[in-house]
């Protein structure tokens, strides 16, 4: 067997219920001045509120930033780190989507006045120290709480990924009662974002693809592919709902150590472009990518392919492959996702733009089973079109 590294958080509390502890866990570990970062539409909602009186109720005061956006910018991340030193936060906890997890993770890392942002962006740049972070999911999609990455804008489009291990939370506080109030695009967008994660890290051709994130990813997929259909259609179903959060962890366990491929490079010009969630904007080149990879990775994609649909376990390795994509295109249909790139307003005439800036995502492609070249790059835009 190769050797493999495999990371993770060193602490997951998960269970209905299990923000309630959110005072309870900081005090315990001695934090005394905390900032919150969250996004505007949880403080409307006012979901933040019972956090934010239990960590008081502990003795902590907090202070709260707000500001993130989706495919938070450099100027975000600057601003939530300023607000932890300007405050002399001691920790910080991310309460929120995929965003303001990742937003927390460069705060409490720059936060201490050491590193640049512009000089840690890349794969172990990023040294420390950090303060120490909790951070708390209200998706069941990224998997940010048990990653090493955060993903930045930079610029007008472009995304770039922070990677270290010094990024890995303290904490990961998982309660699937923070998702139920989650609409059915959002449910069904940041699902198959979670699927697309444990499906690339399996097929991952990273040298530290190992039996632990392979594992992870087969779990992650029994669980999710029983539950996202029933979490968009009845978002009230506590069962899906914990399904789902739990499946999006171990997909981000997964890939945290057996890196994403070419799905996520094409999808971040589709999102940094046009505004498209990432969760759709994967959805809307996945089934393309897989087709793209399935010579070389047919028998990867074979082996997983009946955890999600049971009913292609009987087809040849050969036929399961390509019926794993056609089924997971119908399934996002299903869910209500558009599943074409014109669906989303994107003009045909966008195609080279966005196969250019895909191949500038080299981090991601060089994962890839199969070689991705700017040629096959507009040929998957053209077929998602």
């Amino acid at each position: 067997m190769p050797p493999f590294t495999f990371n993770t958080v060193g602490s997951i509390v998960f269970g209905d219920g299990a923000v309630s502890r959110i005072g309870e866990l900081a005090a315990a570990r001695g934090w005394s001045r905390v900032l919150l970062v969250t996004d505007p539409g949880l403080v409307r909602l006012r979901l933040i509120e019972p956090s934010i009186q239990a960590l008081e109720a502990a003795g902590i005061a907090v202070t709260v930033y707000s500001d993130v956006q989706a495919d938070p910018p450099e100027s975000v991340v600057l601003a939530a780190a300023k607000a932890a030193a300007d405050f002399a936060a001691d920790a910080v906890i991310g309460l929120g989507g995929g965003s303001s997890l990742d937003v927390a993770k460069l705060a409490a890392l720059l936060a201490k006045g050491q590193e640049k942002l512009k000089e840690i962006y890349g794969v172990g740049n990023a040294k420390g120290p950090r303060l120490p972070l909790m951070l708390v999911p209200t998706t069941a999609g990224t998997g940010s709480e048990v990653t090493p990455i955060s993903i930045v804008t930079t610029g007008a489009s472009e995304k770039m990924g922070v990677v270290s291990p010094i990024l890995l939370p303290d904490i990961a506080l998982l309660d699937p009662e923070l998702t139920l109030g989650l609409p059915p695009a959002v449910t069904a967008a940041t699902g198959i974002d979670a699927m697309v994660h444990a499906i690339e890290a399996h097929a991952s051709a990273s040298a530290n693809n190992n039996p632990v994130s392979r594992a992870l990813a087969k779990e992650a997929l029994r669980l999710m592919g029983a539950a996202l259909e029933q979490a968009v259609s009845d978002g009230s179903d506590r069962a899906a709902r914990a399904d789902m959060l739990l499946g999006s962890m171990l997909a981000g366990q997964a890939f945290a150590n057996s890196p994403v491929a070419a799905v996520h490079a094409l999808a971040y010009p589709v999102g940094g472009h046009f505004h498209i969630p990432h969760g759709l904007s994967n959805a809307l080149v996945l089934p393309h990518v897989l087709r793209f990879n399935a010579e070389t990775a047919g028998e990867l994609y074979a082996e997983i392919a009946p955890i999600v649909f049971p009913e292609i376990a009987g087809l040849p390795a050969k036929q399961r492959g390509t019926a794993f994509a056609d089924d997971l295109a119908e399934l996002s249909k299903r869910c209500g996702l558009q599943p074409r790139l014109r669906d989303v307003g994107i003009p045909e005439d966008a195609i080279e733009l966005l196969a250019t800036d895909a191949m500038k995502q080299t981090r991601l492609l060089v994962n890839n089973p199969r070689p991705l070249a700017l040629e096959d790059a507009r040929a998957i835009y053209r077929a998602a079109w």
